[in-house]
């Protein structure tokens, strides 16, 4: 199945909680899909963590941080499947 829409906004939604990743939702992606999304993943970390918040506006950090614990999850999640269904990324 290719990826619907753009695959940034895909790893925003990931960022933001509104999708997550998991095994039987990779199995309907291509191994050329995969590194899409593993490339757009790192991307939007790397967008995520370039965001300066205050020190003392809490939820603003606890914010930052949940994005990059989510970001996080998904490429854990997206290697494991790839090395276990032994797909080079």
């Amino acid at each position: 199945m290719a990826i619907s829409g753009n695959p940034k906004k895909l790893a925003q939604d990931i960022a933001g909680g509104f999708y997550s990743l998991s095994p039987p939702l990779l199995k309907k992606y291509t191994p050329a899909d995969l590194k899409i999304i593993l490339s757009n993943l790192t991307i939007v970390q790397r967008e995520v963590r370039q965001i300066q918040v205050p020190l003392d506006d809490v939820l603003l950090v606890k914010a930052k941080n949940t994005k990059i614990s989510r970001l996080n999850q998904a490429l854990m999640v997206l290697r494991s499947y790839c090395k276990k269904m032994r797909i080079p990324i």
